[in-house]
């Protein structure tokens, strides 16, 4: 019987069928089966809708769409081309930068690559950088910033592993700097040695600089007021994610005037459908999880695991490649609440802290977006700059080479995840 109704879902999904009607589909014939009251699926998912960070997450990804729909993007890089155009490499650390700070306040990779790519593609062709470079640079970093709070995958992992939101926060800042810098370094040799790829014509002026701080001074105070709050124990979570909102839309509705009062329906209804799917993925998950639970399968697990591998290091490089094919196949969202409550009691028993194996997780995913065969980048790279997937699967080599290198040095030092919580 639960061979036919495997074969079944996986025929569901095939189909396309939504992610959470299978799973709410498997979790209600599983417990029908087992003899189990189906209110318990109902149950889970009112716990999740009784959650208070299920607000701060609707209010941090409503902020997001705004500034996407402003002109914020334009005047980020504006601002990085002027202070870092003139050194070797600088407008690739440009690239870098924007994409990293516009992705942890939108938290999602292919809205930066639509939003920034347009315009800093061209920029790094004119600037005579290579063009199998520029593909693989944008393409990468267009899933950075993940780690960097308010990253709204930073709170879904929270939510789903029961772990602080703010040590979370905290706990990808360096990481997350790690991987910049390493592609910053990458970025500066290919500048030192492509013609004319020192950025050479943007100019460090005084008055330059001050115009472009005072044009993008709203966006540069938006994260010193929501850590500055959350960490300096002002404000929770959900309170900074209500501040942010707030702030976003006076600064790009009343202020600047980018975006227009009547658009923010059509924001809120974006948002909410967004939202909506993940909270339903996630108490479908949630209810799923609670079967596999009852039925002790992570125990099962656990057990194989204990019996056929012994050292810490071992299970992480299992981990690794299993995450990396996740990220591949599955959204980031989607990925965290069906993965996350089955790893985290086998992690536990290896000794792995919550938030570093947090950490660990986001970054697999974030490397998983660029991965060939099926990465989400590649395909919404290759729509956006015109270009064959193949391509951008070479294009992109180099630095997926570099960011596994920074995911080993995560997972074997702890303590850059760890350190600022300590």
């Amino acid at each position: 019987m639960n061979g036919l109704l495997a074969l079944f879902l996986i025929l569901m999904a095939f189909l396309g069928t939504p992610l959470f009607i299978v799973i709410v589909s498997a979790a209600l014939a599983l417990f029908y089966l087992a003899g189990v009251d189906l209110s318990v699926v109902v149950i889970e998912m009112y716990r999740l809708a009784a959650s208070p960070m299920l607000i701060a997450l609707f209010l941090f990804a409503f902020a997001g769409y705004i500034l996407a729909e402003s002109q914020a993007s334009i005047r980020l890089v504006r601002l990085s081309t002027v202070i870092f155009g003139s050194v070797p490499g600088g407008l690739a650390i440009v690239a870098l930068l924007s994409c990293s700070f516009f992705t942890a306040l939108t938290g999602a990779s292919g809205v930066t690559i639509v939003a920034l790519g347009g315009l800093l593609y061209p920029a790094l062709l004119a600037d005579r950088y290579p063009e199998k470079f520029s593909l693989g640079l944008l393409t990468t970093c267009g899933s950075m910033g993940l780690l960097f709070p308010p990253s709204l995958p930073l709170i879904v992992y929270g939510l789903v592993a029961e772990v602080n939101i703010s040590h979370l926060f905290l706990a990808g800042i360096i990481p997350g700097t790690l991987m910049v810098l390493l592609l910053a370094g990458y970025s500066v040799v290919k500048g030192g040695t492509s013609p004319g790829a020192s950025g050479g014509r943007a100019s460090r002026d005084r008055v330059q600089l001050l115009a472009a701080v005072r044009e993008s001074l709203w966006e540069i105070l938006l994260p010193l007021v929501v850590l500055g709050g959350v960490f300096g124990g002002i404000l929770a979570v959900s309170e900074a994610a209500a501040v942010t909102a707030a702030y976003v839309m006076m600064v790009e509705v009343f202020f600047k005037r980018e975006v227009r009062f009547r658009d923010l329906a059509e924001a809120a209804v974006q948002t909410a459908t967004m939202i909506g799917s993940i909270t339903v993925i996630l108490g479908a998950s949630l209810a799923f999880n609670s079967y596999l639970i009852d039925q002790q399968v992570p125990n099962h697990v656990l057990s194989f695991m204990q019996s056929h591998v012994e050292s810490k290091f071992t299970f992480f490089l299992i981990l690794n490649l299993f995450l990396l094919g996740v990220g591949c196949v599955l959204d980031i969202f989607s990925a965290l609440v069906i993965v996350v409550p089955l790893i985290i009691p086998i992690a536990q028993n290896y000794g792995i802290d919550p938030v570093h194996l947090g950490i660990v997780f986001l970054t697999n995913l974030q490397i998983g977006y660029s991965t060939p065969p099926i990465g989400m980048n590649l395909f919404i790279g290759s729509l956006r700059f015109e270009k064959p997937v193949i391509q951008l699967y070479l294009a992109s080599l180099p630095f997926l080479v570099i960011l596994l290198l920074a995911l080993a040095l995560i997972v074997c030092v702890p303590g850059l995840s760890l350190f600022l919580i300590r």
